[in-house]
Parts: C-alpha cells; sequence; structure tokens
C-alpha cells in the first residue's frame, strides 16, 4: 500500500474490524453505485466531471466528508478516485484512492477458521466481500478438499501452504452461474481429481462424477455429498461432520434461485418444486447443523455460519419458513413471482464452466457485480 493508495484487502478487513474507523466515497456514476458497491460507502456522482478535472462539485461537498476520519476513495478502476483523493488531501483530508477501484474491490478474499470462531472443526471459509462468493478448505490431518473455488486459484494454494496441507482433491457444489469457476485449473495443475455432479457437467472431460450419498476423502474424515437439485439439476451440499456445505441451495436469508437453467415458467416451477425437496432434506438434520452457504447477500456477520435450528428460529429467510410449514405451493409461487435480474454474464460464465467456451481475455470482468444467485 502506497503512501497515497490503499490496497483493496487492507479496506475489507478495516470495514470488517472496524467500520467506523473508515469512510468510503465512491465517485461513480449513480447508477453504477445502485447496481454495485460497497456496503456503508457514500455516493458523491462525479465520475464524468473528473475524468474533466472538474472538482467543483467535489467541492461542494467538502463540508459533508469527515476531517477526522480517513477517506477511502473508489472509482471503477483507481484513476479518477485517485485525482479526487489527490484533490481532498489538498484541501485537509486524509484522503487515498482504492487501488484498481471496483475491480479491485472484486477480488479480495478473506480467510476464516471456523474452529476459532463457529466451533467448526476443520474448515476454512473464503468469502469475496466483492462478490458475494464464498468457497471453502475442508481439512483433515494433512490433506484438504477445496470446494468452489474462484478462478484466483492463488488463494486456496496459498491458504493450504499457511496451513501445511496438501490439498487431494477439488469440488464444485454445481456448475456456477455468477463467478468463473477455478476448481479445473486448481485440480489440473495439482493433478488431483475434480468433482462435480454428472447433470452439471455439460461439455467438461476429466470430470470425477459425484453421486448422493458418496463420500470424499479428507485425512481420516470423509466429505459425504448429498445431491441436492433445484438451484441447478446436479447442484449438491456437502456433510463435514457437523458442518453443512450448503452450495446454493440453502442459503442465510434465501434459497438458491430455480431459474438460471431455463427460464420458462414451467421449468422454473418444476426446478423450485425439486429445490423445497432438497430443502426438506436438509432442514430434517440435526439442529445442530452448522450451515456454510455459496453465497452471501448483505449480511454482516463473519464468517458465515448459523446453526441450522437457530436458522430455523429466525424470520429472515421467508422461503425456508414454507418448507419448515410443508407449503410446497407457496413456496413455489413466491419463486415464481419474485425472481430478480439474472446475475450479470451468466450465460458466458456458464458456458465457460461447462467447458463449452474457453476463458476470454476478459474472463476477471465477467463476475464483477453484485450477486443474484438467490431467489428473492
Amino acid at each position: 500500500m502506497s503512501n497515497t493508495n490503499f490496497d483493496p484487502a487492507e479496506v475489507a478487513r478495516r470495514i470488517e474490524e472496524d467500520g467506523e474507523d473508515l469512510f468510503v466515497l465512491d465517485v461513480r456514476n449513480e447508477d453504477d453505485y445502485e447496481e454495485w458497491r460497497i456496503d456503508g460507502s457514500t455516493n458523491v456522482p462525479i465520475y464524468d466531471e473528473l475524468l474533466e478535472y472538474d472538482y467543483s462539485t467535489l467541492e461542494e461537498h467538502l463540508a459533508e466528508l469527515p476531517k477526522d476520519t480517513e477517506i477511502a476513495v473508489v472509482c471503477v478502476a483507481g484513476i479518477t478516485s485517485a485525482r479526487a483523493a489527490e484533490f481532498l488531501r489538498e484541501h485537509g483530508f486524509d484522503a487515498r484512492s482504492i487501488d484498481d477501484g471496483m475491480n479491485g474491490w472484486g477480488r479480495v478474499h478473506r480467510q476464516y477458521d471456523l474452529e476459532e470462531r463457529s466451533g467448526v472443526e476443520g474448515v476454512v471459509q473464503i468469502v469475496r466481500p466483492g462478490t458475494g462468493c464464498v468457497s471453502y478448505l475442508a481439512h483433515d490431518g494433512e490433506e484438504a478438499v477445496v470446494v468452489d473455488p474462484s478462478q484466483y486459484i492463488d488463494q486456496y494454494l496459498n491458504a493450504a501452504d499457511e496451513r501445511d496441507l496438501e490439498i487431494v482433491g477439488v469440488a464444485d457444489s454445481h456448475a456456477h452461474a455468477d463467478h468463473v469457476s477455478g476448481a479445473r485449473r486448481l485440480a489440473g495443475e495439482l493433478d488431483v481429481p475434480y468433482y462435480l455432479h454428472g447433470d452439471d457437467a455439460g461439455e467438461l472431460e476429466n470430470v470425477t462424477g459425484l453421486a448422493d450419498g458418496e463420500t470424499i476423502s479428507v485425512g481420516d474424515r470423509d466429505l459425504e455429498v448429498l445431491h441436492t437439485p433445484g438451484h441447478t439439476p446436479g447442484s449438491v451440499s456437502f456433510r463435514f461432520g457437523d458442518a453443512l456445505l450448503s452450495g446454493d441451495a440453502l442459503f442465510l436469508r434465501s434459497v438458491g434461485r430455480p431459474d438460471l437453467e431455463d427460464g420458462e415458467e414451467e421449468a422454473v416451477r418444476e426446478a423450485a418444486g425439486q429445490l423445497f425437496d432438497s430443502l426438506e432434506r436438509l432442514t430434517a438434520l440435526e439442529d445442530e447443523t452448522v450451515v456454510l452457504p455459496g453465497h452471501f447477500s448483505d449480511e454482516s456477520i463473519r464468517p458465515l455460519a448459523t446453526e441450522l435450528g437457530d436458522l430455523r428460529a429466525e424470520t429472515s429467510n421467508e422461503l425456508l419458513s414454507y418448507v419448515e410449514d410443508g407449503d410446497e405451493q407457496a413456496f413455489v409461487e413466491t419463486i415464481a413471482e419474485s425472481l430478480a435480474d439474472e446475475p450479470a454474464n451468466y450465460n458466458e460464465i456458464k458456458q465457460i464452466n461447462w467447458g463449452k467456451e474457453q476463458p476470454g481475455s476478459d474472463v476477471e470482468a465477467l463476475e464483477l457485480g453484485p450477486n443474484n444467485c438467490a431467489a428473492n
């Protein structure tokens, strides 16, 4: 981190650990800010003005900015924010630009050892705060299996090295629509199996198929496969002791949307019915089961881990309450009537994750933006 720039990872850490200690100023246009932003940030939409070195509107807002708090300024790629930060420093503010702007924010990964924080033994949760994606390192002894890795595979190689672990397998809980999976590349680099349910394998080769009830050995423990279709036909969840890696079947505040394979109403309703059955199966597990989701939206808790009994008792997950009540019709109707916009570039991302297209030079940019994999 230079004297005039913030590392995006440092911004993420400080927001989480002491959000009041940092003021995030977003200078992008209002539409871009409304679509995707850093939680808790403040928008002054002056992007176009800054491109022309016009600071008049920023000057008009100086009285609204804190003089006693550091200011992290963010834009799209760190260019106009650097101009704004320099202007603010000239006017007595402690301001720095966030390196590479929202592009850099989308690449941030945060690690959490769940045994220390949630009592779950042998699981590391890796969260991308900018995209809402969550992945895992399940380990025992000296071995580990990576679940749902991002395309930034060094994050998982480093996490394993830091803990003296050997990665012996890589798995995807389903064919992702919101981010480019790094699972095949990570497995290929390490020459270990790549696990994925056959119904989600598309045209991929060298896939070790997953089936309900099978297990993946991790040290002296087993990662148990639960086929939980609905979000996708081949969606699976994994049990690892008391932990449930629920993929995109069950989130803390919602469930996985069932329309990304086929958006026709009849197909959506059929997939929603499958998802209802899958959730009935998951919610029949013990209350002490710790739910570890594959995505999050605006939940502020870290790590993202909640006991199933507590999740049942909360009212924040309306769709789960229909499952608890056995009301499949209300579940299906609610999903069918309230689906949000699809994830950005999801068709292209799916084609890459199915092996039908090769990633191009814009592969990093494809997945930047808000996460829309949950049913509203």
